[in-house]
């Protein structure tokens, strides 16, 4: 089986930090969100890993080449024209089924469903309450896709989904592509999922499967808040500090990070290199070395080496940025 990623976007909604890092390399609980996703396609068949790049391709390209043992194969999406003509670029390379992951979620997903289901495509989903926000999906008795509607008025479903996808046939996906593509784009851009309900109104079963969690990492809220599902699950982990720091869990602190006189968490992060001096620090990430003095921060993310002193409340600052508040 091959896997396709596309992971072209530049990450508007989690600016300023995806101005130099590319948003599936953005850390939660000290790891790349992408190595999050990755891990959970761990003991599938997987032939390749075809990534589709786009905005800070190399970065992407040199850090899957050294962190993932399957071959892989990179493809530039020039033209940002949607997530339906960044599968298409794969099509010369592809050779049978393919799972179609988007690496800006975590997921918790039964896998093997792909082996117990003779379905021409899984979709997996989430029942939320917010429908109004996402594609949701419309089953019929038996749990098969009869459409996906976006970010409908009604509540014509609570099935969000989730954009993990199994496809075995990979024939009809790509004439559902053709299809797409023939047609006019939305804002510039062609979308994935009616590929996905040309297969459904031309026989295709697509089968949809409820995901037991799902945790967005998008913006930075939702980044901070998935940080604190992952430490809570056992992502956390922090050295030995003296007396004047206290510590309340679940945190992630790496070794050589240096802290006096401050309180910090629950679900804070700070990587290695970073100091912190005489502050408060709760639902925080914090890159590697940092300066972090005489603050009180709560929902904030920093990233590397950023130097900030004096502020109390949040803040959202990319890496070399410099804040200081005075008295």
């Amino acid at each position: 089986m091959q896997v396709i990623i596309p992971l072209a976007g530049k990450g508007t909604r989690l600016r300023p930090h995806t101005h130099l890092v590319p948003k599936p390399l953005v850390k939660v609980a000290g790891r790349p969100v992408m190595d999050w996703v990755m891990d959970r396609l761990e003991g599938l068949d997987i032939e390749e890993l075809i990534f589709i790049t786009g905005h800070l391709k190399e970065q992407v390209e040199t850090y899957a080449r050294r962190r993932y043992r399957y071959p892989s194969r990179f493809i530039e999406q020039t033209v940002q024209d949607g997530t339906a003509g960044a599968v298409n670029l794969a099509r010369p390379h592809l050779r049978g089924p393919v799972l179609i992951v988007f690496v800006d979620t975590v997921f918790d997903a039964d896998l093997s469903l792909i082996h117990r289901t003779d379905a021409d495509g899984i979709i997996w989903a989430k029942e939320v309450e917010d429908y109004q926000r996402f594609g949701v999906v419309v089953t019929d008795v038996d749990g098969y896709m009869t459409r996906i509607v976006e970010k409908p008025r009604e509540p014509i479903s609570k099935l969000a989904n989730i954009g993990l996808y199994h496809i075995r046939d990979t024939k009809a996906l790509l004439d559902g592509i053709d299809h797409v593509l023939s047609t006019p784009a939305h804002k510039g851009e062609w979308y994935l999922t009616d590929a996905f309900q040309w297969m459904i109104d031309h026989g295709r079963r697509i089968l949809t499967a409820e995901v037991e969690g799902w945790y967005d990492c998008g913006t930075r809220e939702t980044t901070i808040a998935t940080n604190g599902i992952l430490l809570a699950r056992g992502a956390a982990r922090h050295p030995a500090f003296g007396p004047d720091v206290r510590l309340h869990e679940p945190v992630y602190i790496e070794d050589g990070v240096t802290i006096e006189g401050s309180e910090i968490g629950p679900n804070v992060s700070i990587e290695a290199g970073t100091q912190v001096i005489g502050s408060r620090l709760r639902d925080t990430i914090i890159g590697r070395d940092c300066e972090v003095s005489h603050v009180n921060l709560e929902q904030s993310m920093l990233g590397n080496s950023v130097r900030i002193s004096g502020l109390t409340g949040s803040a959202s600052l990319g890496d070399h940025c410099e804040l200081e508040v005075g008295e």
